[in-house]
């Protein structure tokens, strides 16, 4: 089956969830491609791709995961974006929280 393995560890820092949809980008080839995710063991560091999408990426890849949303204009006004920025053993090195915009 299709899917990306996440450590819940960094789907909980992040806010994304089990089945969600979220765009993949292959930093060392440049594909990118569309899955959804499931729950890897806490604290494992799991990043897995898996089914045909696996043959987009490889081992040891850095990848960016991106999540989206659609919010109404009282949504976006309280709408915190994050980052999480992964070390090269998958844990957390950094989050950025974004500020909601000044004005909808």
């Amino acid at each position: 089956t299709g899917s990306i393995v996440i450590d819940q560890d960094l789907l909980d820092a992040s806010g994304m969830v089990v089945n969600e949809k979220v765009l993949v980008g292959d930093c060392e080839n440049g594909n990118r491609f569309e899955t959804y995710i499931i729950a890897g063991a806490r604290g494992s560091g799991a990043i897995a791709i898996n089914g045909a999408a696996a043959k987009l990426s490889g081992v040891g890849h850095r990848v960016i995961i991106l999540s989206f949303c659609q919010l109404t204009p009282e949504e976006l006004a309280r709408h915190r974006p994050k980052v999480i920025i992964c070390d090269a053993d998958n844990r957390i090195a950094q989050t950025i929280e974004y500020d909601p915009p000044a004005k909808v």
